[in-house]
């Protein structure tokens, strides 16, 4: 019961979090994980399954406000399923006391990209963004083998690159949900096929009910958070915590 309140706690900020920079809810999420010991592969796929909702809403309302660019969409998203896919395969492949530290630096790097989002305030240029079909296989691989990233790779990148932050955002997230079901359901066939051999879903069933109960939670309040708490504050908090969280786990490998 307390890991269950717990997860519905690091849910509940996570969306917070999502709602006011466009990511992290997945590079959070997964970071606190894997401090709890959980191997990076159950991590990815717990995330995941909890991210179905979360996203699922998020893309619910990006298009219900037309904040999504159906072009862009389509350059996108198929390319990002694909590598979600491909990462889904690599992650189930490798064993996870040899992927971990791997794991751990990639969420070391995300917390820095956040902080330096945070800080740099990227502005968008209006002009026409290139390449986006390798940068969603890129985002949806880095994604499901660090069971985040699909929102610091992507968003920034099209941001700087002169994307609008509106229809960027809105285009991402809703990108975001084909990936989030396309790797969950990577993860189930990888376990019906016998692929995953170490799965243990079950053992981190409370976590994913927490996760999804205070993520869905925070979603009509990240609205008014938003307003009251600066996305400059927010950012640099959440890309500390990751840091200070991967730089734990440096040590406990270590040790």
């Amino acid at each position: 019961m307390l890991d269950f309140l717990l997860f519905v706690v690091v849910g509940f900020l996570a969306q917070i979090v999502d709602g006011a920079l466009g990511m992290a809810y997945g590079v959070l999420s997964t970071t606190v994980l894997l401090s709890f010991g959980v191997a990076p592969a159950s991590a990815s796929a717990s995330v995941h399954a909890a991210e179905i909702f979360t996203t699922g809403a998020s893309a619910a309302s990006h298009l219900w406000h037309r904040n999504v660019d159906k072009r862009l969409l389509w350059r996108l998203a198929p390319a990002g399923v694909l590598g979600g896919v491909v990462g889904t395969f690599v992650l189930t492949s490798v064993d996870g006391a040899t992927i971990k530290p791997f794991i751990v630096a990639y969420m070391a790097v995300m917390g820095v990209v956040i902080v330096w989002r945070t800080l740099r305030a990227l502005k968008p240029r209006h002009e026409e963004v290139r390449g986006v079909s390798a940068l969603g296989a890129v985002g949806g691989f880095v994604d499901a083998v660090g069971g985040g990233g699909w929102g610091p790779v992507v968003t920034t990148t099209l941001v700087g690159a002169g994307g609008q932050p509106r229809y960027v955002i809105g285009t991402v997230n809703t990108a975001e949900f084909l990936l989030t079901a396309s790797v969950s359901a990577a993860f189930v066939v990888a376990i019906a096929t016998g692929h995953w051999e170490d799965a243990s879903l079950i053992d981190n069933a409370m976590a994913v009910a927490g996760l999804v109960v205070g993520g869905l939670c925070a979603a009509p309040l990240a609205g008014y958070v938003v307003k009251r708490i600066s996305p400059r504050m927010l950012g640099i908090a959440v890309g500390t915590v990751v840091l200070l969280l991967a730089v734990y786990q440096t040590v406990k490998l270590l040790a």
